[in-house]
């Protein structure tokens, strides 16, 4: 392929980030059936608990491969695809680090 493609260079972020994704729509789903039938007990709670979820998870993945996606290089296994999960869920904790944990900065 040629070195010079973006999206040939940003191939690892993109399957990590995709299967990422895919993983955390899987986990949305259990934690939204448990806390939706905790809090509410209805169909309308667990839809909207996942769907919570999902948009957190979406605005997390946007914000993730916008300041790492150039970074990432290395090919994809499972332990860098459990640290795309899992980053994916304790982004705000990452975004909060990169900021130097300062109000405004």
């Amino acid at each position: 392929m040629n070195g010079n493609d973006p999206l040939w260079r940003l191939r690892h972020a993109l399957m990590g980030m995709g299967l990422a994704l895919a993983c955390s729509v899987l986990i949305a789903a259990l934690i939204g059936s448990v806390l939706g039938d905790a809090w509410g007990g209805t169909y309308a709670w667990r839809v909207g608990v996942y769907a919570a979820l999902l948009l957190y998870v979406l605005v997390g993945a946007v914000v993730l491969f916008v300041k790492v996606a150039q970074h990432e290089t290395r090919p994809l296994n499972i332990g860098r695809l459990g640290r795309w999960v899992l980053s994916l869920w304790l982004w705000p904790a990452l975004w909060w680090a990169s900021r130097g944990g300062r109000p405004g900065a």
